[in-house]
């Protein structure tokens, strides 16, 4: 898998990421740039949005008003598509690594 290809996969996250609600967009020059970063800020996402699923699975339970079963399963969804991304980003990276790690010297 080429660098391309996961900057690709990192783009669409991004863009995701911005279309459902769950990351604000960035200021530009507010923080680092880099794979590294980029990387950390889509993790942050995906543990933003599964915690604001269970915290409003959990209102849900408790019996809080305002909070619609629709609601609570479309945020659960959304939670477990950006994890199953990130999965595969990672599955990817991990992938990428053991090839550059099997080239010849």
């Amino acid at each position: 898998m080429s660098i391309a290809a996961i900057e690709s996969v990192l783009q669409q996250m991004r863009v995701t990421s911005l279309q459902t609600g769950i990351a604000q967009p960035a200021a530009e020059g507010a923080e680092p740039r880099g794979f590294a970063a980029e990387l950390r800020r889509s993790l942050d996402n995906i543990s933003t949005a599964q915690t604001k699923a269970y915290g409003q699975a959990e209102d849900f339970e408790m019996g809080k008003p305002g909070v619609a079963l629709n609601d609570v399963m479309v945020d659960l969804q959304k939670a477990n598509v950006a994890f199953q991304t990130g999965l595969q980003v990672r599955n990817r990276l991990v992938a990428a690594y053991q090839e550059v790690m099997n080239l010849p010297a």
